[in-house]
């Protein structure tokens, strides 16, 4: 739930997933003002989507993979409408923002680890192994943010990002490649969490 800033391209230093937040716009915000009328709160649309989202879990754990993934890409985007709603309504506060991001770990880290346990049910070790690598690197991938900005520093770099990750985990479910996706976020999530601490390394060492 950010404030708005003008469109442009990202670039390095930036997260792609806040610039595509922005450039969603044009979409979330008809959206989110069709919600307002109907007096919706953000705090229920977040606590939605992570309901929703344990549902598809929920799917994927059965092993209907390819419907997992459909859902994945269509539930997803409602983690972009409660920041849209909350502008849209002028209710956007610190607890929304750490609700958001709070259930949003919550939420994607059930997605992996029913995946995770369908791979179990199934004797599949690498792939059960991946799925935790992959929820130990999203949640440093955030950590590491909030840390550093907590402390002063600039973390918006890396490409792995939760929108990355969804993208990644929707696609790969879809296209019935399961074990590429997972093999891809547990590097990508992981070397994102390294990006980000040599990044304000760089920073700290520039303090002195």
């Amino acid at each position: 739930m950010e404030k708005t800033r003008s469109r442009k391209p990202p670039q390095v230093s930036e997260s792609l997933a806040e610039w595509a937040r922005e450039a969603a716009q044009a979409f979330t915000i008809p959206i989110a003002q069709v919600l307002a009328r109907w007096k919706v709160h953000p705090n229920t649309l977040t606590l939605l989507g992570c309901l929703l989202t344990i549902g598809v879990g929920g799917v994927i754990a059965s092993g209907r993979l390819a419907l997992g993934g459909w859902l994945v890409a269509i539930v997803a985007p409602i983690d972009a409408l409660d920041g849209a709603l909350a502008r849209v309504t002028g209710r956007s506060s610190r607890f929304g923002a750490f609700l958001d991001s709070t259930l949003d770990r919550v939420s994607e880290a059930v997605l992996f680890l029913c995946l995770a346990a369908h791979y179990l049910w199934r004797g599949a070790t690498t792939e059960v192994l991946l799925a935790f690598l992959t929820i130990i690197g999203a949640n440093l991938v955030s950590y590491t943010r909030a840390r550093a900005e907590a402390n002063g520093y600039s973390c918006k770099v890396g490409l792995f990002t939760r929108l990355e990750r969804m993208t990644v985990l929707a696609v790969g479910l879809i296209l019935g490649a399961p074990t590429i996706a997972l093999w891809v976020l547990a590097i990508g999530s992981n070397l994102t969490t390294l990006w980000r601490i040599l990044h304000v390394y760089a920073q700290a060492r520039k303090d002195g």
